[in-house]
């Protein structure tokens, strides 16, 4: 009998716990009072900001992401919609793409996830963990030189889903390989599609 395997983003061991959707932190935690006309169960604006960490993001990938990224341009859909009519940059994905087990039993098929993005980007999965392996930051390095033609100055635009910390830390990754003119899409694909705008299947870069 044959067994299809049909893994979503949990595919991946550390995703299970890393790629889950997670509450914003509340840093004012401990009891403040609620301002007048205000329920206890919505904090204050400032108390939902997420502060941007010195380093990377390491785990709950799936979380309300800062406003900022230091050294970056943050664009919303309309900026990156007028950037992609002009193919005024290059829009790198990074979504996370599931691996296929070493373990599946005999004649189990396996079946990639279908992912759908801002038509003619490049999809470079798994680029957006905390940490990457060797073979991981030299392909995240290699695709950039070769989508860049080696100019460290190309506009480059890095996008993934609505509150997906992958795209912040492969932004923040892109500048400290010297990439000069980096862009941050935090409304990803998910705010491109609610905009009306076109997607189209995607392939991840070998």
């Amino acid at each position: 009998m044959v067994r299809i395997a049909w893994l979503g983003m949990a595919g991946l061991a550390v995703a299970l716990i890393a790629f889950t959707p997670a509450k914003a932190q509340n840093p004012a935690a401990g009891g403040a009072t609620p301002a007048a006309g205000q329920s206890a169960a919505e904090p204050p604006v400032a108390e939902l900001a997420v502060a941007e960490p010195e380093g990377y993001r390491m785990e709950a990938f799936r979380a309300p992401t800062p406003a900022t990224l230091r050294g970056a341009r943050v664009i919303d859909t309309g900026e990156a919609e007028r950037l992609w009519r002009a193919k005024a940059a290059l829009f790198v994905d990074v979504l996370p793409r599931d691996v296929k087990p070493a373990n599946l039993a005999p004649g189990t098929i396996w079946r990639d996830k279908p992912r759908d993005h801002l038509p003619g980007s490049t999809w470079l999965p798994n680029v957006g963990y905390g940490t990457l392996s060797e073979p991981m930051d030299g392909y995240f390095r290699h695709s950039l030189e070769a989508l860049t033609n080696g100019r460290r100055a190309a506009p480059v635009v890095f996008y993934c889903l609505t509150d997906c910390w992958m795209s912040w830390n492969a932004a923040k990754r892109a500048m400290a390989y010297g990439y000069t003119d980096v862009a941050w899409y935090p409304q990803g694909s998910d705010g491109w599609a609610k905009a009306g705008l076109p997607l189209e299947p995607a392939t991840p870069r070998e």
